[in-house]
């Protein structure tokens, strides 16, 4: 048995998720990650999960949580531009579903509400009948992201809660996205309309940090980063708005996650 099937299938395994979903945990783990200390974790974490170092800015760094963090090489995640284009602000596996009375119903994943992500009962009617579409980051993916779109762009809202993992076996249980700590922001887009971009954070730290508060986002343009831990984007889009990539939205009523990488095209404008 490994690890997660330990904590989210038995009994016992709860009563210690209990412990290790809790955001004072998770800061004393970021405490230790962010020490020089944990520089040695480095190495095995590369070759455990196969990250291609040649990608990626590693000079000078001294800690895990600045490996993590790591920027990537110029020309290595290349935006489109295109103003008609929806592209995936972040690297990671992809599925959309579409919001029905307030409700995503995933394919393998339990269910949630729209008004339960936001905790904003006006802003959540607005996207009945709209897209959920989340990316679910890896460890071994880029944990920084972009913004999707330009546009002006709403104040930082922050929402306090756990840090479960977002590996499907949490996510076949338990609501995960409605109770994790999340942020979002919303983002005036000319081309999608008015865009939700929420980032939620995970399991042992999974620190949010987003760079700028109220203004106006820039398409393509570096939003934030997340510190250890899986992690998980999610943008809601109006009805009408945007028609997604026909194999994405196979693949979602499949349950099937579809690998993309921030900047790839992922929709057109409807």
């Amino acid at each position: 048995m490994d690890s997660l099937t330990f904590l989210y299938k038995t009994v016992s395994g709860r009563i210690c998720l209990k412990l290790l979903a809790s955001r004072p945990v998770s800061k004393i783990c970021g405490v230790f990650l962010d020490s020089r200390i944990s520089s040695f974790i480095i190495k095995g974490f590369v070759r455990k999960n196969k990250i291609n170092l040649d990608e990626y800015q590693t000079e000078g760094i001294k800690t895990f949580n600045e490996f993590f963090r790591r920027k990537i090489k110029d020309g290595r995640r290349n935006f489109d531009m295109e103003s008609s284009h929806l592209c995936a602000p972040c690297d990671g596996l992809l599925s959309v579903w579409t919001i029905k009375e307030n409700k995503v119903i995933p394919v393998k994943q339990s269910l949630y509400t729209i008004l339960s992500l936001l905790k904003n009962e006006e802003l959540a009617a607005e996207y009945n009948n709209g897209l959920c579409l989340v990316f679910r980051l890896c460890v071994d993916n880029y944990h920084r992201y972009c913004y999707a779109d330009s546009g002006a762009k709403s104040k930082n809202i922050f929402i306090p809660g756990k840090l479960h993992t977002v590996r499907p076996i949490a996510l076949e249980t338990i609501p995960v996205f409605t109770e994790n700590c999340r942020e979002y922001t919303t983002i005036e887009s000319p081309s999608f309309g008015k865009i939700v971009q929420m980032e939620v954070g995970a399991m042992l730290v999974g620190r949010i940090v987003n760079i700028e508060e109220e203004g106006f986002a820039e398409r393509g343009k570096e939003k934030g980063f997340f510190e250890y831990g899986g992690s998980t984007i999610i943008l809601l889009l109006k009805e009408n708005s945007v028609l997604i990539n026909q194999e994405i939205i196979q693949n979602s009523q499949n349950g099937i996650e579809t690998p993309v990488k921030m900047g790839e095209m992922i929709g057109v404008k409807k």
